[in-house]
């Protein structure tokens, strides 16, 4: 499988959310967010919680297939993707990654889960408030308003990567490579491994380096609207999952700001010298592009 091999060590900065100096909390955010595009935040407030949506989230991919396609993914892109229907790399030789999902937006309700609606919802309104405490430090880190960054959009993706593939799957990849669409990322794991992440893409070969499980800690990457914002001084890293052989669970909550907001360079991220690199761009249109490559 693609995962046979393990990628380079790889130590990412910890950024602690409960540290009463916000200055050095948005200093270490800066430095990760230009040199990694990925790092750890811990004492987040959601200690605890992943794993019972963890629990709800195996119960769902428990069931039977034909329970599962009743929730099929919709227009707009919420629900149920079965495994093979998702790809994140267009140029993937394979139809789809080796993976199954369930996406979420506003809460709704599911008979089938009596505690699903309201595990769900909590984790969605805690990892938003974390979300945010991240962002008022990004904003800090570039001499902006705490509040500059609203993200009043969020999706919560489960994950199902299953341990065993059909031959025809060799060399295919739980989450081909890809990097993500709106501003931020927040990645909780079961702690099986398989992240990777890839920071420097036009390398030839490329390098791939593993991002190694923390108990208790969540994982951050930055997206490609922050890093339009800042003129690629923020980086929005190329990652991928590989296959391990082995069952995996995961959570990503995903952040994007008011669909109407025209995205374009900071002032402070662009000079004559260094012009910006993206045009001004609607937020929402470029996150529907995106998702419309993706599933076509």
């Amino acid at each position: 499988m693609a995962g046979a091999g393990a990628g380079e060590s790889l130590d990412l900065p910890v950024v602690d959310l409960a540290s009463s100096d916000l200055a050095a909390a948005a200093k270490s955010v800066r430095k990760a967010c230009v040199e990694y595009g990925f790092f750890y935040v811990v004492n987040h407030g959601a200690e605890g919680l992943a794993e019972k949506v963890f629990g709800e989230s195996s119960k769902f991919f428990e069931q039977p297939l034909g329970e599962k396609m009743a929730l099929l993914r919709n227009r707009n892109y919420l629900g149920y993707t079965p495994l093979g229907a998702d790809k994140l790399d267009a140029s993937s030789k394979f139809k789809g990654d080796l993976n199954e999902n369930y996406c979420i937006g506003p809460i709704r309700k599911e008979e089938n889960f009596p505690c699903w609606k309201e595990t769900m919802k909590l984790y969605h309104e805690t990892a938003l408030a974390t979300g945010k405490r991240i962002l008022s430090l990004i904003a800090l880190s570039l001499n902006l308003d705490v509040e500059f960054f609203d993200c009043p959009v969020a999706f919560l993706r489960l994950l199902h990567y299953p341990g065993e593939a059909n031959e025809s799957d060799d060399g295919n990849y739980g989450a081909s490579a890809h990097s993500d669409y709106g501003v931020l990322t927040l990645v909780a794991t079961d702690g099986t491994p398989g992240l990777q992440i890839c920071r420097e893409k036009d390398r030839c070969p490329q390098l791939w380096e593993d991002v190694h499980h923390i108990e208790g800690a969540l994982i951050v990457n930055i997206g490609d609207l922050l890093q339009r914002w800042t003129n690629c001084v923020f980086r929005s890293t190329l990652h991928r999952v590989v296959a391990v052989g082995k069952e995996r669970y995961s959570v990503a909550f995903f952040l994007h700001t008011n669909p109407d907001l025209v995205v374009q360079c900071l002032e402070s991220c662009c000079s004559e010298a260094c012009p910006p690199r993206f045009p001004p761009i609607r937020s929402g249109d470029y996150l529907e592009d995106r998702l419309r490559a993706r599933y076509k």
